[in-house]
């Protein structure tokens, strides 16, 4: 774990350095990735089940690739009551959060006469990508799944890998509960590939979202162009910035609830106060000692944790927007004032009791966000990404007087006859 302070003659190297390590770096997958994917484009169904023969131990015929309905409902019905109640809360919140972004369309007229307008339309059809490996998310098939509904997408179509041929009950219960009947056991590179430029079997979608390993991250990145995605993620990150009247057992809880996703996610505590950031460090490895992912957590905090220590709060702002994390907690008095200051970080979760893992589950917002910096130019997950923009211009004969001649100037100015043409010939016509 590392140990920064401002006041130290080498902080600004020594942030640098850290700032270095999250992503820019060139996938070591890309030239596999991309044999999958022009395998999979060419040769479909039969390549589908050769790659999941050999990554996932199953061999099964391509008509046995979808799971069926009644696999879903005898899978789902495995999930105990209490999960199930506990899926519906989390559903119900996501749902009503991203209900409330739905935009409204345009329509107005304006000085000159000329209507203008931008309408809102859903895609078509969405692939929703969901791990099967060291874990699974029943709770990134909600996140994913329901702002796609909500924005109006007729068709979600979901891979995932079932190694062995094993099911997770509780993902499975969660594509229910979402109304997303059209499920895949195929993972990987090959589900990306599927999904992007469609098989027999797999009609193709016109976005992709879901996080996956470093594999399907760059599977995603190579068919985006030919299809969307929601964006190339990297570990999963979390800053928190507290005082000394928190509870060092409790931060140390929530960088480690950040440690244990991966080897390579990053937690980060910010403070004024040295011996308050000793206090975290010493609660951490207490905590290590027991936690069942103590393997994962401990290296992802050896290798990429960091106490920095501030000399105020004000400097602490300007190190979190350096930072742009995926995720910041703000656990001091006035939290909001803090995060008033903030113009870079996927989430924000603000007070002493509002852990991250509160947006992971049942906050509401979404928990697929911008890592790696990205949050400098990016945002999370929402019903925006299921939606296009459409815009229209309605222009009558006096609307197209008034502005016509600067269309027809800047036409010219440009060396493009035609355009200059196509408006000043109807300008001609109204003058005859």
């Amino acid at each position: 774990m590392k140990r920064l302070d401002t006041t130290s003659a080498t902080f600004s190297s020594d942030l640098k350095a850290l700032l270095g390590e999250r992503g820019g770096q060139a996938s070591p997958v890309a030239e596999p990735v991309r044999a999958i994917l022009a395998d999979v484009r060419s040769r479909g169904d039969v390549a589908l089940c050769e790659y999941t023969a050999r990554f996932d131990r199953l061999d099964v015929p391509a008509e046995q690739l979808r799971i069926s309905a009644e696999e879903i409902e005898r899978e789902a019905a495995l999930v105990p009551a209490e999960l199930m109640e506990a899926l519906h809360v989390a559903a119900r919140r996501i749902e009503a959060f991203h209900r409330a972004q739905m935009p409204d369309d345009l329509d107005f007229t304006d000085a000159e006469g000329v209507r203008l307008g931008m309408r809102w339309t859903a895609l078509d059809a969405v692939g929703l990508y969901v791990p099967g490996g060291k874990a699974a998310y029943p709770s990134s098939v909600l996140m994913n799944a329901i702002p796609a509904r909500v924005a109006g997408v007729k068709r979600v179509a979901m891979c995932v890998p079932s190694p062995d041929g094993v099911l997770n009950p509780l993902v499975l219960a969660a594509a229910r509960l979402c109304g997303v009947d059209e499920v895949y056991r195929i993972g990987g590179a090959q589900a990306v590939g599927a999904m992007a430029f469609g098989t027999d079997l797999v009609a193709p979608v016109d976005r992709i979202v879901g996080p996956g390993n470093a594999f399907v991250a760059e599977a995603k990145r190579q068919v985006f162009g030919h299809v969307g995605i929601d964006s190339i993620a990297g570990p999963s990150e979390v800053v928190v910035v507290a005082d000394n009247k928190n509870d060092p057992r409790l931060t140390a809880l929530d960088l480690l609830a950040q440690a244990e996703h991966d080897e390579l996610a990053q937690s980060i505590l910010i403070t004024t106060d040295v011996a308050f950031g000793e206090e975290v460090a010493k609660a951490v490895e207490v905590e290590l000692e027991t936690l069942p992912r103590a393997a994962i957590a401990a290296r992802s905090w050896a290798d990429h944790g960091a106490v920095i220590i501030v000399r105020d709060f004000d400097e602490a702002a300007e190190i979190v927007n350096d930072l742009a994390p995926e995720h910041l907690e703000v656990m001091l008095d006035e939290p909001r004032a803090f995060s008033e200051k903030i113009r870079h970080a996927g989430a924000i979760f603000m007070g002493r009791n509002c852990p991250e893992a509160v947006g992971d589950y049942v906050g509401g917002p979404n928990h697929v966000l911008p890592t790696s910096r990205t949050a400098r130019f990016a945002s999370g997950l929402s019903v925006f990404d299921f939606l296009k923009r459409t815009t229209t211009i309605e222009a009558d004969q006096s609307a197209l007087k008034l502005i016509g001649p600067a269309g027809v100037a800047l036409a010219r100015a440009e060396g493009l006859d035609a355009h200059a043409l196509s408006l000043s010939a109807r300008l001609d016509k109204f003058r005859a």
